[in-house]
């Protein structure tokens, strides 16, 4: 990790708790030539991978429905937020997590996803970037009810949706998440259904 506009890099860990808070001490320069002392707070929960699951021939998505404290937090009443099958790489590369993060959360098998493209989706404060696939499922492939892992906890309720529908629900606000959206977007870019 060399930057030649980057010297003094000193780290402080804030937290160690869930995932790792950094405290970012640096001297960045600038374009004007001057250096300057910054600092910031840096959030490293890993890496992740999402993956929009589409049935062609039904005009169906597969989306789940689970509690996220942040967004209760800030406003969310309920605290729900739909979104894509997502998780954490841990050890593993990006096909191998997406494949077993979707048949653990919503029960469907898939042996074939396509990778569509990476993005950093907080670049300001959290160090993840997600990898981000489509596939193509159908009824067959479901293998179990989904749900997600107790020791985990989580408790995911999995919502197969009409792809028009799913679409409506970025406009009226009962979609709100981003990588969500964005693969939504994606599949209407590419015509998927």
């Amino acid at each position: 990790m060399e930057n030649s506009r980057i010297k003094n890099l000193q780290l402080q860990v804030l937290s160690d708790n869930w995932y790792t808070l950094r405290k970012v001490t640096f001297d960045f320069l600038k374009k004007n030539g001057t250096w300057q002392t910054q600092q910031r707070e840096a959030y490293d929960r890993g890496n992740g991978a999402t993956i929009l699951l589409y049935n062609q021939a039904q005009k169906t998505v597969v989306l789940t429905r689970q509690f996220r404290i942040p967004t209760y937090l800030n406003g969310n009443e309920s605290g729900l937020l739909i979104e894509t099958c997502a998780g954490l790489l841990d050890k593993d590369n990006a096909e191998d997590c997406i494949k077993r993060e979707t048949e653990e959360e919503t029960g469907y098998k898939v042996t074939e996803v396509k990778k569509v493209f990476e993005a950093y989706m907080s670049p300001g404060s959290v160090t993840e970037i997600i990898h981000f696939f489509v596939a193509a499922y159908t009824k067959a492939q479901k293998v179990h009810e989904g749900g997600g892992l107790a020791h985990e906890q989580e408790d995911i309720e999995v919502l197969e949706i009409p792809f028009v529908q799913a679409l409506h629900m970025i406009q009226t606000g009962e979609i709100k998440d981003g990588k969500t959206i964005m693969l939504l977007q994606y599949a209407q870019i590419h015509q998927l259904l």
